[in-house]
């Protein structure tokens, strides 16, 4: 098997997405319902949806160029959603800190 520094950064990467997804799901069950809680199921399931997206890079190769766009482009939108997602939760804590 000839590891070359794609691969390396690949598997160093899934890697990282399972630790992050094993931590969301960790911490799940202390994070009290409402805004907090919907918002931690929602990066639950975009951290989820990254994860089987990034154990799909080994075969971006075997895809065709308009796929390869098409997936790439949900990634930066799904990306998005997920930055977006993030701040207005450590908002939303900041200021229930501050009260």
């Amino acid at each position: 098997m000839n590891i070359d520094v794609f691969t390396f950064i690949t598997a160093c990467a899934i890697l990282i997405m399972f630790y992050c997804l094993w931590l969301t799901l960790k911490l799940k069950s202390s994070i009290p319902g409402g805004l907090v809680g919907k918002k931690w199921g929602m990066l639950t399931a975009l951290v989820s949806l990254f994860t089987l997206g990034y154990l799909a890079t080994p075969f971006f190769n075997q895809l065709p160029e308009d796929m390869l766009r098409l997936i790439v482009a949900l990634i930066f939108l799904f990306g998005a959603i997920y930055v977006v997602i993030t701040v207005k939760l450590i908002h939303t804590v900041i200021t229930e800190l501050m009260e």
